[in-house]
């Protein structure tokens, strides 16, 4: 990696990711409340690297600028968006940066021949080989937005080899390989200074726009952060909204998503609540130093959401959310993806549509929310430009995870109201028998309701409990289903704040 008289990026265009319109970034905090599989290990060769000093804002000679050369790894949507920005900051970013130009050399693309949907930059090459920017000499930064755990994996951690820094905003990835990816790290920066240190960053791959992780580095290193509650996938936000607001059923509340470009063609990571999972992953290893397995954070989708529990919801005073939420009490951690009850005015149940928001409890600020766009093209492409710049400036870490908290554990169990559903065939002694089977596992009952039954086919009542441990709620649950007038499964979910009554 060398500097040269004029900066040159290389932009790798693989695949594309959903758009959605862009839209200002709210941070809020209140009281402050104020208004982001599996592939097996594999060893990877490092190369002697040259040191990346060499971006430091200096130059060779008093008459050339410093030059920074890119290669953006994956394509299309986010691709193009980066290119876009990039070409409309030039100026404001050479004079942010101290005088470093950002160009674009090469942009490879898995067809060569497709039609592009933005404005190639002067002097670019368009590659169909991989090879041709992670190998290149020239390339001091690699961004990859292909997407994916394979392929990706490989440019990354090649890339990283070949002393080049990484930007990426493939939350898959890291999450089902965060530990490689520090163990790697850290082995490359052994012995480095911070200046000297490869960079990994990913601000892109949580929650879009979003810039939670540069807050959750940046902002809380004197603070504890006790609870992290967060809307981060926008498709089901939006499916959610459509039924609560709009009253529209399940089925299609999904096709009005799909028609939208919110819901992929397998919308499964989207519903089954694991593309929220893994975002959660990141972020309670950035909150609380623990690196939890995805396949150990209990989750639930939205798929046995019905207008039913948009009734109750409502009778209740407030809403359904799809959420991730994690929490620190003393030295145990907890965390789940689930549909939850939330109250309305409660800040979460006014984020509506494909729009995401992140509340951050912490001793100090007590409650922060960020609100944004979690997906597009302009919001994510705007996440990655603002990582590069970050490096071009010079801004160094040795550990983007942030540093790891042997003391804290992670466990599955966690404590909360909960609201349970059960459809049922009239029969005697319903009431009696919930009552002592709730008594049986010490679950507290706070109430019971029953709206007027207009259809014997789709009779159901809830019960709202008192504030006890999800495992208790489990054998609840198992044993209630067993009984003969419980028609099918039933549906449970936690409420968000214990104190909502």
């Amino acid at each position: 990696m060398r500097f040269f008289a004029t900066t040159i990026a290389s932009i790798f265009l693989y695949g594309a990711s959903s758009i959605s319109p862009s839209s200002a970034f709210t941070i809020s905090t209140s009281g402050a409340t104020a208004a982001s599989r599996r592939t097996s290990a594999s060893a990877y060769s490092l190369r002697k690297s040259p040191s990346p000093s060499q971006l430091q804002m200096s130059s060779d000679s008093d008459d050339q600028p410093v030059v920074v050369t890119l290669g953006i790894v994956g394509g299309g949507t986010v691709g193009g968006g980066i290119c876009e920005i990039l070409s409309s900051k030039s100026s404001y970013l050479e004079t942010l940066t101290g005088g470093a130009k950002i160009a674009i050399k090469s942009i490879c693309v898995r067809d060569a021949s497709k039609p592009r949907d933005f404005d190639v930059p002067d002097g670019c090459t368009i590659t169909e080989d991989i090879s041709s920017i992670v190998n290149d000499d020239d390339v001091d930064v690699v961004v990859e937005v292909m997407g994916g755990t394979t392929i990706a994996k490989d440019v990354v951690f090649d890339a990283l080899s070949n002393g080049k820094h990484v930007v990426t905003a493939n939350k898959a990835l890291i999450a089902d390989c965060l530990s490689e990816i520090q163990s790697h790290l850290h082995s490359l920066n052994d012995g480095k200074s911070s200046s000297d240190a490869v960079q990994f960053n990913y601000e892109a791959a949580v929650c879009g726009g979003i810039p939670i992780i540069r807050s959750l580095q940046d902002d809380y290193p004197g603070d504890s952060v006790s609870m992290i509650a967060g809307i981060i996938n926008g498709c089901t936000n939006f499916m959610l909204t459509s039924m609560d607001r709009d009253g529209l059923s399940y089925d299609e509340s999904l096709e009005k998503a799909s028609e939208l470009g919110y819901a992929e063609a397998d919308p499964t990571l989207d519903v089954g609540g694991f593309d929220a999972r893994s975002k959660l992953k990141i972020m309670m290893r950035l909150a609380y130093g623990i690196d939890v397995d995805e396949d150990n954070i209990p989750c639930r989708g939205i798929q046995e959401l019905t207008s039913v529990d948009y009734d109750y919801a409502k009778k209740l005073g407030g809403t359904i959310k799809l959420l991730g939420v994690a929490e620190r009490v003393g030295d145990k951690v907890s965390g789940f993806v689930s549909p939850c009850y939330v109250s309305s005015n409660d800040s979460l149940s006014n984020v509506n549509d494909a729009t995401n928001a992140v509340e951050i409890s912490s001793g100090n600020l007590q409650r922060t929310t960020y609100i944004g766009q979690g997906a597009g093209r302009f919001p994510t492409a705007n996440s990655c430009v603002n990582d590069i710049v970050s490096i071009v400036k010079g801004n160094r870490s040795t550990e983007p995870f942030n540093p790891p908290s042997p003391s804290s554990k992670f466990v599955q169990k966690y404590d909360s109201v909960f609201y349970l559903r059960l459809k049922y065939e009239d029969a005697l002694g319903i009431t009696r028998q919930c009552g002592e089977i709730c008594e049986k596992h010490g679950v507290s009952i706070h109430s019971i309701l029953q709206n007027p039954v207009t259809s014997k086919s789709n009779a159901a009542f809830v019960i709202v409990t008192e504030k006890v441990s999800n495992t208790a709620m489990k054998q609840v649950v198992a044993e209630l289903e067993d009984l003969e007038w419980v028609q099918g499964p039933a549906f449970w979910m936690p409420v968000l704040r214990p104190d909502w009554m």
